[in-house]
């Protein structure tokens, strides 16, 4: 009786520790705009829009979708009861190009690794009127998506980058998610031959706490689209403006985006975002 006792004791003891091992080794299941994910991977889902969202949309004849699309992407150790800073892209609206296109091939391969969530809002469809307004609605529905997600995320930092026409485009998306309650750490530029961030401020008017943004201007010296004198004289315009945090980089390159250029600006970014 003694030693089958033992044995079940051990028994016991053993199913104890595995129940504890498979529990502590499995990935923990988190949701987004009701759609389970694990840390580490993308999500995307359907999101609603608010109407002020709709009303953005619909600028320039735009048929109003059902819904935004909102992709999320997170890195592995993600915990969402932890404060994250968050990449929103905003990109071309050449070659009928989605903000969830840059995500991947742009900012992913150094975003992630570097501890950011990367967050994008597209159309069900391409827009008819491919505006500023379109983008910011389609932003601002995945933006809405991850407060309602995780509660406390409405406080995180949150950084744009643009590259090219998206450059452009940033310079309107930031200061309207800045109104919208974000709190913007940085914009990040890239092959911008025209300042429409002077523009965007004047337009949407986020309060002059805005002229504090970072910015980060990365200029190909070989770009033939946006050149470094172009990219210099934004800067200056920029400036001009108010804005007075402000870091031009320049690498061996033409018109695209460079990885370590991509990678001192987020440092940047986080830094004076703690």
């Amino acid at each position: 009786m003694s030693n089958r006792l033992r044995f079940v004791g051990k028994l016991i003891v053993a199913l104890n520790f595995f129940s504890l091992f498979s529990a502590e080794s499995a990935a923990p299941s988190l949701g987004f705009a009701g759609t389970n994910f694990a840390p580490g991977s993308t999500v995307q889902a359907n999101v609603p829009l608010s109407a002020q969202e709709k009303s953005l949309a619909a600028q320039g004849g735009n048929a109003v979708p059902p819904y935004a699309v909102a992709v999320l992407a997170t890195p592995a150790n993600f915990d969402p009861r932890k404060s994250w800073p968050v990449l929103v892209p905003c990109s071309t609206s050449d070659f009928k190009r989605q903000n969830r296109n840059d995500r991947v091939q742009l900012y992913r391969r150094i975003g992630l690794p570097a501890g950011w969530v990367l967050l994008a809002g597209d159309g069900p469809q391409h827009a008819r009127n491919d505006t500023a307004a379109w983008r910011g609605a389609m932003t601002l529905a995945a933006i809405g998506a991850l407060r309602r997600s995780f509660p406390g995320s409405e406080k995180w930092p949150v950084a744009c980058a643009g590259f090219s026409g998206g450059g452009k485009g940033v310079g309107y998306i930031a200061p309207l998610l800045a109104r919208n309650g974000c709190r913007i750490s940085g914009i990040y530029m890239t092959g911008a031959n025209e300042d429409h961030l002077s523009d965007g401020y004047a337009r949407i008017q986020p309060g002059a706490d805005f002229l504090n943004t970072a910015i980060y201007i990365s200029a190909g010296r070989d770009d033939r689209i946006a050149t470094v004198d172009q990219q210099y004289a934004v800067a200056g315009l920029i400036k001009r403006t108010g804005f007075h945090r402000m870091r031009i980089g320049t690498f061996h390159g033409g018109h695209e985006v460079n990885d370590a250029q991509t990678s001192i600006a987020l440092r940047w970014f986080r830094e004076l975002a703690k």
